[in-house]
Order: C-alpha cells, then structure tokens, then sequence
C-alpha cells in the first residue's frame, strides 16, 4: 500500500475524476480531496491511497506533470507529518515581540516612576 500526494488540482476537481485517472494504473483503496474547514472548497490537493506500491510509482511516472482541467498535476509519495521538516515554530511570520526588555536593564529592581512630560 502506498500513499500518494497529488497537487495543482483544479477546484473543480471531484474524487470519482481523481480515482478514474488513477485507476488507470492499478487498483484504488481510497480518494481524500483535502477540503476548506470553513468553505467546503477543494483546497487544490488530495491523497490517494493505492493498494500495490509498483502500480503507485508506475501511476506517479505517467501521471506527474500530466495536464487535469488545464492544470498540470504534481504527483509524489506523502510523507508522514512527522517526516516532514519543522519550521522555526512561528506560523504567520516574524516573532518579533519581547518589548523594551535589555534597553534599561532594571531586571529585578523596581521602575522608578517618570516625571510627567507636560
């Protein structure tokens, strides 16, 4: 059994179309087209589960790059969450944060109150 990652779907794009064009290479276990939590729209990727390992990397030879609705498909074995490499931790850009801390260097001890400015 392999795992197969197949991206640049069109939206369009239902899990009957994506089994048909992979049947064409062997037997199909299972289709999940990756859908929006909110929407419901197809996200642009799925997962295909195909029974035989040969017929999955035959179906990746003739099918990556290969034009679906105008599109051409990215196909590759997925790869566990946990093989994949992890980012720094920070999901939507710069950390930034930490403020002011190091530019007076009163750690431990107590501000002293600042004269009013008026």
């Amino acid at each position: 059994m392999k795992n197969l990652y197949v991206g640049n779907l069109p939206h369009s794009t239902t899990e009957a179309e994506l089994r048909d064009v992979f049947e064409k290479h062997g037997p199909v276990d299972k289709v999940t087209l990756v859908t929006d939590r909110d929407t419901g729209r197809s996200r642009g990727f799925a997962f295909v589960e195909m029974t035989n390992a040969g017929d999955a990397d035959k179906a990746i030879a003739a099918l990556n790059g290969t034009d679906l609705g105008g599109r051409p498909l990215t196909i590759n074995e997925a790869k566990p969450k946990t093989d994949r490499p992890k980012g720094d931790g920070q999901r939507f850009g710069g950390g930034g944060g930490g403020g002011g801390r190091g530019r007076d260097d009163y750690r431990g001890h107590p501000r002293q109150p600042r004269e009013p400015r008026w």
